[in-house]
């Protein structure tokens, strides 16, 4: 029977065996990410309908508080996919920072727009109708995408303290753009 390190040393590009724990987080993670799709989903149905009706039926321009939300929902869309898609099959484009960047993104556009549209239903005179539901139920939706991607980012900002982020490992050797360290050495001057 071989030790972990002998094995590691004979296959180096071996993935490493997944332990308990991080297949618990692994688990909690996309369960989190599945909860972001669907919501995100839901959203731009909710916010896209009342941006339909405002455009269609009115004679104003849907409000910049359901287009905050509407362009919130897309990009959780997208995040979703980048977050989940890049970091399994071509994980060069995939950095911790970058990922957790793009999580707080999602959780401030998703907490100002929530935040925006219940301060903008609150002042309007009358609101009644399925489109007045709706709004209203965007901000549901809203607040709960952003506590998903608040609790996404919080997974997220533990994973890249513990792994180091973009910092080397304690006793990793430093990868040296040039092939031979000679190659920076002064030469004598000319005699």
């Amino acid at each position: 029977m071989t030790t972990t390190t002998h094995r590691d040393a004979r296959f180096p590009n071996r993935i490493p065996r997944i332990t308990a724990a991080q297949m618990n987080s692994n688990m909690i993670t996309l369960g989190i990410r599945a909860a972001q799709l669907v919501f995100g989903i839901i959203l731009l149905g909710l916010t896209g309908y009342v941006a339909h009706w405002y455009n269609v039926d009115t004679l104003t321009s849907s409000p910049s508080q359901i287009n905050l939300l509407l362009f919130s929902s897309l990009l959780t869309i997208l995040s979703v996919f980048y977050l989940e898609l890049a970091a399994r099959f071509v994980p060069k484009i995939s950095h911790p920072l970058a990922a957790l960047g793009l999580i707080g993104l999602n959780a401030i556009l998703h907490f100002a727009g929530f935040i925006a549209l219940a301060v903008f239903m609150s002042r309007l005179l009358f609101c009644r109708g399925s489109v007045c539901g709706s709004a209203r139920a965007s901000i549901a939706f809203g607040a709960i995408e952003f506590l998903l991607w608040t609790a996404s980012a919080v997974f997220a900002g533990k994973e890249v303290v513990q792994g180091g982020g973009f910092l080397p490992k304690r006793g990793a050797k430093s990868q040296s753009p040039l092939r031979y360290p000679s190659e920076m050495k002064e030469s004598a001057p000319p005699a």
